[in-house]
């Protein structure tokens, strides 16, 4: 009897410190501005926060090569920032923050392009039931006045006169890897759409609809 009560103590203690741990995870983010996952190649600047951490070191992780994103590395009130100043394709790859206490924040998937395509999506999570719009972005027009393609999962999805997709009830469905392609311009990389269903303490402060 005392060896079972002390495997059920055991095993809540170790239920209490995943709660702990999830609650953990949960209180740290990566944020990006402008709020995309794609960027054109010289674009001016994109710059990566941490949140939730008094202090940590961005992360990036290119064609297997991890390194520490020291372009500039500046504190700010809420935490920390690194912005990367004109930006090139090999600024392209995963992002993460790392702290000194082993805390590590979501990953995020950044494509620089040199093509005159991109995909503007959301870098952070779209809450289910909320709204969200898609712009296929042609980096030699003024104006939206293209027809663009979209494609999920590699799907055809839809055709817009008017360059964007709108989705407006979002649904863990609508998750996915998202493109789009202009006829005689050319296509975008893909970019994965999250979708979550838990509410993030920062997330107001970015916008989720992509004009």
């Amino acid at each position: 009897m005392e060896i079972r009560a002390l495997c059920i103590r055991l095993l809540i203690s170790i239920m209490i410190l995943l709660d702990v741990q999830d609650e953990k995870v949960d209180a740290v983010s990566l944020l990006v501005v402008p709020n995309r996952l794609q960027f054109f190649e010289y674009e001016p600047f994109v710059t990566f926060h941490c949140e939730g951490v008094d202090y940590c070191e961005v992360v990036q992780k290119f064609k297997g090569t991890i390194k520490s994103c020291n372009k500039t590395n500046e504190r700010t009130p809420t935490g920390s920032s690194c912005t990367i100043k004109n930006v090139y394709t090999d600024d392209s790859g995963e992002y993460w923050y790392e702290t000194g206490g082993g805390t590590r924040s979501n990953i995020i998937i950044l494509s620089v392009t040199a093509g005159p395509v991109i995909l503007e999506s959301p870098a952070v999570p779209v809450l289910m039931e909320e709204p969200v719009t898609l712009s296929c972005r042609n980096q030699t027009a003024s104006s939206n006045n293209f027809t663009a393609d979209f494609y999920k999962d590699g799907r055809h999805i839809h055709r817009s006169s008017t360059g964007n997709i709108a989705i407006h009830r979002v649904s863990k469905s609508d998750e996915g890897l998202y493109k789009c392609s202009i006829s005689g311009v050319g296509e975008s990389p893909e970019s994965w759409l999250k979708v979550s269903d838990m509410t993030h303490s920062s997330s107001a402060a970015i916008p989720r609809i992509i004009a």
